[in-house]
């Protein structure tokens, strides 16, 4: 099912302006907290108006400023999974499965399915407070699919659980998703958690989308600066082009060689795990004091200030624990290698 999406929406001073198109596979909506993802959602599936614009699912018009077409929730065949799944509390779980059921003949069948797929069989006279955060967030999603929506809605569906229980519950909601087959929207603001459950991934940066694509085109090359820290760099200095191969890193206060140098850069940033110990001289080589280590239980991550240079910022670079422990030193040389290096835009 395509989902065509090109809205605005003014909230005081916030302004939603968003433009994308997803068909048939998982976009993660990866952003901030307040950048406009449950918004964004919430427009889709009816329960907020824009102020203008258009939302289109498989050729059907969802909503139209224009033509003043605003279909109730009801009739959007949307499936929204809340964050904290909306459950009846006086309700028991095949009672909450069940008021969804819209042809009411085949209830008793259809919430039996339900009940065997989402793995809920025993469970079935017990209500939301009676069983585990994962169990209910299988019941919502039970409730949500037992219509056959054409489009599915998921905000933040795991920021309830602890991480022991959201390990297990993303594989089954992994599964559940390729059972589904059709046009899934997650929002998240965790990099891992939109990897693992995407096939493409949507920027979102103060209530705009930045970069749509592919999700490892997009960690391999997030093109923008809020990008990269949503996909996870800790390293970024704002930039400045010295030619065709070399950029100035303003806050390092170090002049790097890169592949090339294109116009636009405001930025640099490289991944912690992407700064090695240097082998001798290499290309990018600079010397390092440590300022601060800060043990993880596998690794260390170790604070750097270029020595001689009036940096800004630190340096961080990520060093197995049996590496960093074996040469500890008050300063090392470290490598920043070319290719490693990404240039981006504001």
């Amino acid at each position: 099912m395509a989902l065509s999406v090109d809205i605005e929406k003014k909230l005081g001073n916030f302004h939603l302006k968003v433009k994308f198109e997803v068909e048939n596979e998982v976009l993660a909506i990866l952003g901030a907290s307040g950048c406009g993802k449950s918004m964004t959602l919430k427009c889709i599936a009816g329960i907020e108006r824009p102020d203008k614009g258009r939302i289109i699912l498989d050729g059907v018009t969802l909503f139209d400023s224009e033509k003043k077409i605003d279909l109730p929730p009801q009739k959007r065949k949307v499936g929204y999974l809340f964050q904290q799944y909306a459950l009846f509390p006086n309700m028991t779980v095949e009672q909450n499965i069940a008021c969804g059921v819209r042809e009411k003949e085949r209830k008793a069948e259809a919430v039996a399915e339900m009940l065997h797929l989402m793995e809920l069989e025993g469970l079935e006279k017990k209500r939301p407070h009676q069983i585990s955060g994962g169990q209910q967030q299988r019941v919502a999603l039970a409730r949500i699919l037992i219509n056959a929506p054409e489009v599915l809605l998921l905000d933040e569906p795991f920021s309830a659980l602890d991480t022991h229980l959201r390990f297990h519950l993303e594989r089954k909601v992994q599964e559940i998703l390729g059972r589904f087959g059709k046009t899934v929207l997650l929002v998240s603001h965790d990099r891992d958690e939109a990897f693992r459950l995407s096939d493409s991934i949507a920027v979102m940066e103060q209530g705009r989308v930045e970069t749509v694509g592919r999700k490892k085109e997009i960690f391999a090359d997030p093109k923008t600066r809020s990008g990269a820290l949503l996909t996870g760099y800790k390293n970024i200095s704002r930039a400045k082009i010295v030619d065709d191969t070399h950029v100035y890193a303003v806050d390092w206060d170090l002049t790097l060689t890169v592949p090339r140098a294109t116009v636009g850069v405001e930025y640099m940033g490289i991944r912690m795990h992407d700064i090695r110990i240097a082998k001798g001289m290499e290309e990018n080589t600079v010397i390092c004091k440590v300022i601060r280590e800060i043990e993880e239980p596998f690794s260390y991550t170790v604070l750097l200030a270029p020595a001689g240079k009036k940096a800004a910022m630190p340096l961080g670079v990520q060093l197995d624990k049996s590496l960093w422990e074996s040469i500890r030193e008050e300063e090392i040389a470290v490598c920043l290698p070319p290719e490693a290096l990404l240039l981006l835009k504001a």
